[in-house]
C-alpha cells in the first residue's frame, strides 16, 4: 500500500513476524527510468530507489510495479535483478486516477493486450511474475479478463474481489473466488491464485482458503496499525504500550531509511496505532500536530510514555 507498507514499516513487520511474501509499495517503472537512467540521478538520490530498497528479514520480498510502456517494465524488472528482489508483481488494479490515466493499474482491465505485452516484458528479467488486479472495470468480468492474465502463465494471480467501479464500497466478492479458482485449473494449473479483500486476520485468511480453494490470500488493510498480525496475537490483546513502543521505532526506521520523505506521511500510522485506550484521541490530537520525529518524541515525553 502506497505510503504504508514503505521500507520502514516493512521492516517493522519483518521484526515481529514476516508474512509467507512481502510486496513493496507500486513504483512507478518509468520513473525508475527516467530519474535512474536517462537523468542520471545517483542511487542514493533517488526517491524511487529509495523505496526499493529492503533489508534480508524481508524476503521473499517482491517488488510491485506499475506501466503501461512493455520497455519500461523491461527496464525496471531487469533492474530489481540487480537489486536483489525475490520477484516481480505488476500492479493492474489500482483505482487511483492518476495512475490510470497513465493506462496502468485498474485501466489494465480495458486493454488486455497491453496488459499481456507488460508480462511478458517482466519476464524478460527472468525473475517470477505476478500479477494483481479486480474482477472487472465498471463490471464483473472474470470469464473474460482473468482468462488473458492466465494465458500468459503469471507464477501467482491476486484477484482483488470487486470491481474497479465498486472501489471499497461493497464486500468483497469472494462467492466469486472458486470461479476464478476453476479458470485457472483450465488455462494455468501452475498459477497459484490468492484472494483479497476484506480479510482481517490469519485465522479469516485461512478459512477463506479452506472455503475456495484458493492457494492463499493477500493481506493489505488489515496490517494498517498492526506489525503483529502475522504473529497470530489477537490485536485487541496488544498493550498500548507496545502500540505506542511501535510507533516510536517506526519513526525511527522512517528517519533513517526514507529521510527525505516528509514527517507527514507517518502521521497516517498515528490513527491506527493510537487507538482504542482512554485519553488516546487525545494524545494522537496531538500527535498530529508534530513535524518531525523530535516533536513526536517530546510529545510522548510530556505525557510519561518515554
Amino acid at each position: 500500500m502506497a505510503d504504508v507498507t514503505d521500507p520502514a514499516y516493512r521492516r517493522l513487520i519483518a521484526e515481529h513476524a514476516a508474512p509467507s511474501v512481502m510486496w513493496t509499495e507500486f513504483v512507478s517503472a518509468d520513473g525508475l527510468y527516467h530519474t535512474r537512467e536517462k537523468a542520471g540521478m545517483k542511487d542514493e538520490e533517488n526517491p524511487l530507489m529509495r523505496d526499493l530498497q529492503f533489508g534480508e528479514r524481508e524476503r521473499p520480498i517482491v517488488a510491485q510495479l506499475f506501466s503501461s510502456k512493455p520497455e519500461m517494465m523491461s527496464y525496471a524488472a531487469k533492474l530489481c535483478v540487480e537489486l536483489g528482489f525475490d520477484g516481480i508483481d505488476i500492479n493492474m488494479g489500482c483505482p487511483d486516477r492518476s495512475i490510470e490515466k497513465q493506462g496502468c493499474g485498474a485501466a489494465m482491465i480495458k486493454d488486455p493486450e497491453n496488459a499481456k505485452a507488460i508480462i511478458r516484458a517482466a519476464r524478460e528479467s527472468g525473475l517470477p511474475v505476478s500479477v494483481k488486479t479486480r474482477i472487472g472495470y465498471n463490471q464483473e468480468s472474470i470469464d473474460t479478463w482473468i482468462p488473458e492474465l492466465l494465458s500468459e502463465a503469471p507464477e501467482a494471480l491476486t484477484v482483488h474481489l470487486r470491481t474497479r467501479k465498486e472501489m471499497s464500497a461493497v464486500p468483497a466478492h469472494w462467492e466469486f473466488m472458486e470461479r476464478v479458482v476453476a479458470l485457472r485449473d483450465t488455462h494455468s494449473p501452475e498459477t497459484l491464485v490468492l484472494g483479497n479483500g476484506d480479510v482481517k486476520s490469519l485465522e479469516e485468511a485461512k478459512q477463506k482458503v479452506k472455503e475456495t480453494g484458493c492457494d492463499g490470500v493477500m493481506l493489505g488493510r488489515a496490517i494498517f496499525g498492526n506489525p503483529w498480525l502475522f504473529t497470530g496475537r489477537d490485536f485487541a490483546e496488544i498493550s498500548p504500550e507496545e502500540r505506542i513502543q511501535a510507533l516510536r521505532t517506526l519513526a525511527e526506521y522512517f528517519s533513517e531509511l526514507t529521510p527525505a520523505k516528509h514527517f507527514h506521511i507517518l502521521k497516517k500510522h498515528f490513527k491506527a496505532f493510537i487507538q482504542g485506550w482512554p485519553g488516546a484521541a487525545e494524545l494522537r490530537s496531538e500527535l498530529m500536530q508534530t513535524g518531525s520525529r523530535e516533536e513526536l518524541e517530546a510529545v510522548l515525553e510530556q505525557h510519561g510514555l518515554v
